[in-house]
């Protein structure tokens, strides 16, 4: 179940960080759908949202300014509704403190 791999993942969260954001939300579901605890259908859906949020083709491109990840956040949206109680704070803790330190692993 590794769609999304940490090197892609990763080099997009150094792409977008301070353009987008959302990114607190996007890395706490990287931390959700990466943990053992987190049941498979879970698990599943929230690695397809992150690909959706790191390929580069989707509904409206990331380049469009103004407009351009407002599908990616869409996307988020309705999967962390559907996964709520799955995304823990440990995820979200976890989340502030990759991206309040910039050091994003490789």
């Amino acid at each position: 179940m590794d769609t999304v791999s940490s090197k892609s993942f990763w080099a997009k969260i150094r792409h977008t960080a301070g353009k987008v954001p959302f990114l607190d939300d996007v890395v706490a579901v990287w931390f959700c759908a990466r943990d053992p605890a987190t049941p498979t259908r879970v698990r599943a859906t929230l690695l397809g949202t992150l690909a959706y949020f790191i390929l580069p083709f989707d509904a409206i491109p990331d380049f469009v300014v103004g407009l351009g990840y407002t599908d990616d956040l869409a996307v988020l949206i309705a999967a962390i509704r559907s996964v709520l109680p799955h995304i823990t704070d440990d995820h979200r803790t976890k989340a502030r403190q990759v991206l309040s330190s910039g050091d994003f692993p490789a």
